[in-house]
């Protein structure tokens, strides 16, 4: 089990944007099993806020996939953008 202070890696593996310009970003364990999502206005990616292949974050952050075929359709997706980037690079 991994300790509760350690930072975990997760991968984009979905960009969403609404009809207000509001972005959402889902990243994810390598596994599928869990998820962070972040949101962003569209106005601050034109900005230069970057979005990034990989970010790490506390794994109170996470929360868990319950769709067997979403958490299948994330891991293979993370297991793509790995293989495909470095963790710092804008996407």
């Amino acid at each position: 089990m991994e300790d509760s202070d350690e930072e975990i890696r997760v991968w984009l593996v979905e960009r969403n944007v609404d009809q207000r310009n509001l972005v959402t970003l889902v990243y994810a364990t390598p596994d599928g099993r869990r998820r962070h999502l972040r949101q962003l206005s569209s106005g601050a990616i034109d900005r230069g806020t970057d979005v990034t292949a990989a970010k790490t974050v506390h794994p109170d952050d996470l929360e868990a996939v319950e769709d067997e075929t979403t958490r299948d359709r994330y891991e293979s997706e993370a297991s793509r953008v790995a293989d495909r980037h470095s963790a710092d690079d804008t996407l």
